[in-house]
C-alpha cells in the first residue's frame, strides 16, 4: 500500500468537507425556508454565526471547493495509473483505499453540484 493511496483519501474527505460547506451555506436556508422552518434557521444562524458569513462570501467557498475537487480528482487520477503491491493484503488494502477514495470524490462532486445548483442555478 503506498503512500499516494493514503493520501488520495485524504484529499478525499478534505474535498467533501469543502463541498459540505457548500451545502451548508446554500442548500441548508433554502430547504429550511421551503418546509416552513424559517425559525430553525434563524436559531441555527443565531447559534453558528458564521453561517450568514459562508453565505455572504459563496463565490469564495465554491472556488475553494471546486480547487480541492480539482486537485482530488488529479490525485486520485494519478493513483489509478500507479501499481499496487504484489502481495495479496497490501494488494487488497492498495485496491479497498482507491475504491473509497473513488466513493468519497463522488459524494464530494454531488455535494458540491447540489449546492451549486441551489445557490446559482435556483437562486430567483
Amino acid at each position: 500500500m503506498s503512500d499516494i493511496h493514503k493520501r488520495t483519501l485524504g484529499a478525499a474527505a478534505t474535498a467533501l468537507l469543502a463541498s459540505s460547506a457548500t451545502l451548508v451555506c446554500c442548500v441548508l436556508p433554502a430547504v429550511f425556508v421551503s418546509l416552513g422552518a424559517g425559525a430553525v434557521l434563524v436559531g441555527l444562524v443565531s447559534a453558528f454565526p458564521q453561517l450568514v458569513w459562508l453565505s455572504e462570501h459563496k463565490i469564495v467557498v465554491f472556488g475553494v471547493a471546486f480547487v480541492f475537487l480539482a486537485l482530488t480528482g488529479a490525485m486520485i487520477g494519478y493513483a489509478r495509473t500507479l501499481p499496487c503491491p504484489i502481495e495479496p493484503a497490501a494488494a487488497r488494502a492498495c485496491i479497498r483505499l482507491r475504491l473509497w477514495s473513488s466513493r468519497i470524490y463522488a459524494v464530494a462532486v454531488i455535494s458540491f453540484l447540489l449546492g451549486f445548483m441551489f445557490a446559482f442555478l435556483l437562486a430567483a
